[in-house]
């Protein structure tokens, strides 16, 4: 049986930067969507991924240090 739990105030952190790795993997996909339905080239595609990757990765490394929640 799965236990239902409440959101209490302290549960949930209030943090912008928690929403910045989300943000890039929305990125990631329009990045490859678009590509596909050929409103961005194909060297825009092949250039951008690589930077939301590294980009995903520092934001994660950063999130470490987050003493919030």
């Amino acid at each position: 049986m799965m236990h239902e739990m409440k959101m209490g105030e302290g549960m949930t952190c209030k943090c912008g930067h928690h929403k910045v790795l989300p943000g890039i993997v929305i990125l990631f996909g329009l990045l490859f969507l678009l590509g596909t339905l050929g409103v961005v080239s194909p060297e825009v595609v092949n250039i951008g991924w690589p930077i939301l990757v590294i980009l995903g990765g520092l934001m994660k490394m950063m999130q470490m240090k987050c003493t919030c929640c």
